[in-house]
């Protein structure tokens, strides 16, 4: 496997915050890699690493096979970047965007008109490619970001939270795209999101990354089988009680979280009424229960006890503190 990306001890310090932690692996040529994480965890700081928009405090990172910081301009030559805010100019039309684009990159004019047309036809703008930005729906923006960071024919895409804030049927769309360039154009695609569903679909492996750090890497299905089979959600007043009567040698795993015990077992269908049996036994109160397949959500609360939702609340004022940081150096 030819690899496009290497990453090795990567570290970056603002101040005394660590916002990425010595993260390290590799990723293959023509690979959807997905890094998966709540908000201020590192995502978007080791996207702009690898892009050269940020040195990194230690660690080696190497884009087809460039070093990062030997060769920025050669590493800026070979990827394309979508970022997390929008950077499209709203008084030009698409054509006009992607035009101007074609020409920092000093494409030559036939070339870049033949591009801009394959390009604006992939992701379905041809018949608004003379409208001005400004009146596009936050989808066709999106699918012209990404038109636009292919247009010098990059070898890697990074997708910088490609799909936030658009409605589930545009973010549907979107995916469909995503897939179809890595699989006919052999692209390299390198995203961030906190979309569970996002990088189960997308992905072909997922980096889930905590408070700068790699805490679980492998393919959406064996991360998701990692964690036991099933999944026992029981939402109840007296969540303690659960689990100190819950004993069970079938039990893989038991967390607390918003008010619900989440139990990690196999063969859930099997135990349902041993487990209802055994609490109604002990007067606990169980004001639900629920059987589901294990989804990243639940091997995200496997390795951090908390949910995305939740590390994202607390996060908060981590992000804050990065931003300051940034604009201090």
């Amino acid at each position: 496997m030819t690899i496009a990306v290497h990453i090795k001890d990567l570290t970056r310090r603002f101040g005394d915050l660590v916002a990425v932690d010595r993260v390290s692996f590799e990723i293959g040529q023509g690979e959807i890699f997905g890094l998966l994480g709540p908000n201020g965890a590192g995502k978007t700081t080791t996207l702009s690493m690898l892009a050269t928009m940020l040195k990194p405090t230690e660690g080696k990172a190497t884009v087809n096979g460039i070093d990062v910081e030997e060769d920025e301009d050669g590493v800026r030559r070979s990827i394309g970047i979508v970022f997390q805010d929008q950077s499209l100019d709203e008084e030009l039309t698409a054509w006009e965007n992607m035009d101007f684009h074609g020409r920092l990159y000093r494409i030559p004019s036939d070339t870049r008109k033949q591009r801009i047309g394959e390009l604006l036809k992939l992701v379905e703008l041809t018949d608004r490619k003379d409208d001005i930005v400004k009146n596009f729906s936050g989808g066709m923006r999106r699918r012209l970001e990404i038109a636009r960071g292919l247009l010098h024919h990059p070898s890697v895409l990074f997708l910088d939270e490609p799909t936030l804030g658009l409605d589930p049927q545009t973010r549907n769309h979107l995916w469909q795209y995503i897939a179809t360039l890595s699989k006919e154009k052999g692209i390299t695609i390198i995203l961030t999101t906190h979309y569970m569903e996002e990088a189960d679909r997308l992905c072909n492996r997922v980096a889930i990354i905590d408070h700068g750090k790699i805490i679980a890497l492998d393919t959406p299905a064996n991360l998701r089988d990692g964690i036991g089979g099933d999944v026992v959600t029981i939402r109840s007043p007296d969540t303690a009680a659960i689990v100190a009567t819950l004993k069970e040698p079938w039990i893989n795993r038991m967390d607390i979280h918003d008010g619900e015990v989440v139990i990690s077992l196999r063969n859930a269908e099997q135990h349902l009424s041993g487990i209802v049996t055994i609490l109604v036994g002990q007067k606990i109160s169980i004001s639900s229960i629920s059987i589901h397949k294990p989804t990243l959500e639940d091997v995200f609360l496997s390795f951090t006890g908390k949910t995305i939702r939740e590390q994202e609340a607390s996060g908060t004022e981590i992000m804050r503190r990065q931003m300051q940081m940034r604009r201090s150096h």
